[in-house]
């Protein structure tokens, strides 16, 4: 009885552990086949603002791999040089937009380097505004556009991207939105900082003309570099 219980036992767990391998050898296969995690994507919340009753939009945005200040500053000064905005400019949007925080999202849902909001990044062609190419592409682009719109007046270009072109419309003007005044300041005094820093470029050496009298009274003229 002792001996067939033993052999009844060990059948069983011969089995169960054949069981386990097999059970184990399927996970690991199936972990290596499947593909991984897909990056993350924002979500969206809305809920009712307590004192104005308004719907307020809230984007919680992924957070992706952060390239380094001097990366971001360089691919934005490339990206300003070639839509023909000067870079001194682009600078001084982001650090006043975002302090070049690649996933940063306001509470009215602008998203990424040059704060998009959704409507301007499908306007421009930005279809994930957390990539920053593709933010400083879209936003370069935006800005370069209100400044042809105006004329390269900075100040209304600066408070179109801040308050929409319609509101300076509406206003022929800076519009008198303490925010938009208060950006359009910041913004500037930035820009005019950096443009006191930069190192002046030089003029091209004008050539010295000499003149030389030949044998005949004849007066000829060169330049002596």
């Amino acid at each position: 009885m002792t001996r067939g219980w033993l052999s009844v036992r060990n059948t069983i767990m011969h089995a169960c552990f054949r069981c386990a391998m097999i059970g184990f050898v399927a996970i690991a296969l199936h972990g290596a086949s499947v593909p991984g995690p897909s990056a993350p994507q924002a979500v969206t919340t809305v809920r009712a603002d307590a004192r104005s009753g308004r719907l307020v939009r809230r984007v919680i945005a992924p957070r992706p791999p952060s390239r380094s200040p001097e990366r971001l500053r360089s691919l934005a000064e490339d990206t300003a040089k070639r839509h023909d905005v000067e870079p001194s400019l682009v600078e001084s949007v982001i650090h006043v937009e975002s302090r070049y925080n690649t996933h940063a999202v306001s509470p009215k849902g602008a998203q990424g380097l040059m704060q998009l909001i959704p409507a301007t990044a499908r306007r421009f062609g930005v279809a994930n505004p957390f990539d920053p190419a593709q933010n400083l592409e879209g936003g370069v682009r935006y800005l370069k556009y209100l400044l042809d719109l105006y004329g390269g007046d900075e100040k209304l270009a600066l408070a179109a991207y801040n308050a929409g072109e319609g509101a300076v419309a509406r206003y022929r003007g800076v519009p008198p939105y303490p925010e938009t005044r208060d950006y359009v300041r910041k913004v500037g005094q930035r820009l005019e900082s950096a443009r006191s820093r930069a190192v002046p470029v030089p003029p091209p050496a004008k050539p010295t003309i000499e003149v030389v009298v030949d044998a005949e009274g004849r007066e000829h003229y060169r330049s002596v570099r």
